[in-house]
């Protein structure tokens, strides 16, 4: 058999770093390409994990990791849930088993995971304002690097990434800004601006056309110039080149995001160049697996599955989501008030819209990845009568603080927020988790915080949320709860009320939120009250100084932040009470620290929160 018959032996596992990368010829790319896409998918069908981004991405990281001198030059990858061949080709390879567990490899970067991770990340639109600090950094320190910010279509919706470019585009550094175009975000994009990015073939036919007029028209200076000011007008009509080169950038493209011959050169070239450059390159969510590729958000963060076979309906029907309570809330709601309007800021299968839009959409506004816009645009609908409803993961109202305080909760406007995911996400770990908005939206006046203990619940707090004429915001977990079913009615509870869940002696429990099932557990071996305060703001005080004056002693539990929670609350309406013999109150919440990723269960078992370490904790306090 001849030589060149032999199967190759593959190039991955002699890969460690990307010096190894560096030390291969250009011609192996293609193959070491093809191993990462295949070992990203083997690996990701068995943990589970984000996967129709990092397959869109391949290419793209190893033409990265190729031409720059990473760790040295720094890449900042926007959101970060693209970054698995980063990882794969930086020493982390044989750890993805470990990915997204307890002890194991973040599914973002980590700048204490790896000196290849230069920037944490895994909120968007972040990229550009981090590689331009680092990009500066290098010039006043003397450093000759190059800093580069990886950012998609999606990500460029949000007016952060803009105030990044506006102020980049008048600083000499070395900056490389990349724009991964996808046309697509985790939901479709949406807006005029991801509508221009879409001009790609006349963006092509563009490019080869300016270049063919420079060239001829050189020799002649003054036909160069009116062609170079026609040329000025004409492209902004047909690429997206204009948009970028206002801000002053040079910009190149578009590329194919998954052509090496074309990204390696051209990346090549764009190490030469000095002052921020902008590059364009398209690529395709699951590039390379076909079931990815035509389903890219079924295929955006799967479970486990087979590669062969693909994702497959669960034999059994699993149980009832927050999230999905929510979404029926939501279209019943609006079928009973043509007020209602729906608001996401680009995270519409995520929070539970997709049945809200397809019925309602004229009420229905997916305002892109711009959480500030998303509630001031709320407020300005609510000052004119209308009911709006913002659906949004607690970890994203963060980014609109400023505007909850200024445009809702002064103007007390009616706008409601439900907050998925509140308290630990489990995988996606401390940037996701919702351990703060009890602590931050407490502090606001007008504003009011529901905390339901279960599924009915949830909705039947939904709708006295959407009954008041004031900002409240309903907190509620990732994932199923008890399993208690819903009503299919509207019906709402006394605002600002709780209630007795079990009677017991000595010790009252106050339970916030989900945590009334593990603390009506560790009550029954203790024989202690449960209460199920329901609100975090109001607190239903009267209730509360009459448990405070029967008990002995009071718990505190919530899934969230203990400094400034729920539990602060209680001891906050105690003090102010006065009372004759002042209660001891033990309080139980999440620690002030930052909870990686892990089991939820198991993470919430590790900080006490289950059954069996609420009656330890209160065991060890009381002596009981």
């Amino acid at each position: 058999m001849p030589h060149s018959m032999h199967p190759r032996a593959p190039l991955l596992p002699g890969i460690h770093s990307p010096h190894d990368l560096r030390r291969l010829p250009r011609s192996d790319m293609h193959a070491v390409a093809d191993e990462v896409r295949a070992y990203l998918l083997d690996s990701v069908s068995k943990t589970g994990g984000h996967l129709s981004s990092n397959l869109g991405t391949v290419e793209l990281t190893v033409a990265l990791h190729y031409v720059f001198n990473t760790p040295v030059d720094r890449v900042v990858w926007d959101v970060g849930h693209q970054t698995y061949p980063h990882k794969i080709l930086t020493g982390r390879r044989e750890r993805m088993s470990t990915l997204r567990q307890l002890g194991g490899l973040s599914g973002f970067p980590q700048r204490a995971e790896s000196e290849y991770d230069t920037f944490g990340t895994a909120h968007s639109s972040t990229s550009i304002s981090a590689a331009l600090g680092m990009a500066m950094a290098a010039k006043i320190k003397g450093d000759d690097r190059y800093s580069i910010a990886v950012i998609g279509d999606g990500a460029l919706t949000a007016g952060m990434a803009f105030e990044a470019l506006n102020n980049a585009g008048v600083e000499d550094c070395k900056l490389l800004v990349i724009l991964n175009d996808n046309e697509m975000s985790i939901s479709p994009p949406v807006g005029a601006l991801n509508r221009y990015l879409a001009q790609l073939m006349s963006g092509q036919f563009y490019a080869k056309a300016k270049s063919m007029g420079k060239s001829v028209l050189k020799g002649a200076p003054t036909l160069f110039e009116l062609a170079k000011r026609i040329e000025e007008h004409a492209k902004g009509m047909v690429v997206p080149a204009t948009l970028f080169e206002q801000f002053g950038f040079n910009y190149i493209g578009p590329i194919d995001g998954h052509d090496l011959d074309s990204l390696i050169p051209t990346l090549e070239n764009i190490r030469h160049l000095t002052g921020p450059q902008f590059l364009h390159v398209v690529t395709k969510k699951g590039q390379g697996y076909e079931q990815a590729e035509a389903d890219p958000v079924a295929y955006h963060g799967p479970g486990k599955f087979d590669p062969a076979v693909g994702l497959q309906k669960p034999s059994v029907a699993p149980k009832t989501t927050f999230t999905q309570v929510f979404g029926q809330w939501l279209c019943d709601m609006a079928a009973h008030d043509e007020r209602l309007v729906g608001i996401t800021p680009a995270m519409r299968e995520g929070s539970g819209l997709v049945e809200f839009e397809a019925r309602f959409p004229a009420r229905y506004f997916d305002v892109g990845i711009a959480e500030q816009h998303a509630v001031t645009f709320a407020a300005g609908l609510a000052a004119e009568g209308l009911k709006p409803v913002v659906a949004i993961y607690s970890t994203f109202l963060q980014r609109a603080y400023d505007q909850l305080i200024h445009d809702v909760a002064i103007q007390n406007l009616p706008v409601v927020f439900a907050l998925d995911r509140a308290g630990l996400v489990g995988a996606d770990g401390a940037t996701h988790a919702g351990a703060y908005d009890i602590s931050f939206l407490r502090c606001i006046p007008n504003m009011a915080i529901a905390c339901p203990a279960d599924e009915r619940e949830c909705r039947q707090l939904l709708s006295t949320a959407y009954a008041q004429n004031q900002p409240v915001a309903v907190r509620y977990p990732r994932g199923s709860g008890a399993g208690v079913p819903t009503l299919a009615g509207l019906d709402v509870l006394p605002f600002g009320k709780g209630e007795i869940r079990r009677q017991g002696e000595r010790i009252a429990i106050l339970a916030f939120g989900t945590l009334l099932q593990p603390a009506l557990a560790a009550a029954q071996a203790l024989n202690a009250t449960v209460v199920n305060m329901r609100w975090a703001k109001p607190l239903d005080t009267a209730l509360l100084i009459d448990i405070a004056k029967t008990h002995s002693c009071l718990v505190t539990v919530e899934d969230g932040a203990v400094m400034g929670g729920a539990g602060s609350a209680v001891l906050e309406a105690l003090q102010a009470a006065q009372l004759p013999v002042p209660v001891p109150v033990l309080q139980m919440g999440l620690p002030d620290v930052f909870i990686e990723h892990g089991d939820p269960a198991k993470l919430m078992a590790m900080q006490g929160l289950d059954a069996t370490g609420i009656e330890a904790s209160i065991r060890v306090r009381y002596g009981v």
